[in-house]
């Protein structure tokens, strides 16, 4: 499968505690912080719930 790299480019503060849990899910803790994940369904899933959060590159 493919990777994909994940930033944070926003802000968790005054976020939903269930958006939260999906940045730490993916292993973002901090602002601007890159992460490379396979480009599976659940992965895929979760970066849409926070999509305002981050950018996929």
């Amino acid at each position: 499968m493919a990777t994909i790299k994940i930033q944070q480019v926003k802000s968790r503060i005054k976020c939903p505690e269930v958006q939260k849990r999906t940045l730490d899910a993916l292993g973002l803790h901090k602002l601007n912080a890159v992460v490379e994940h396979e480009a599976t369904p659940s992965i895929l899933g979760m970066v849409n719930k926070v999509k305002h959060l981050v950018k996929v590159l």
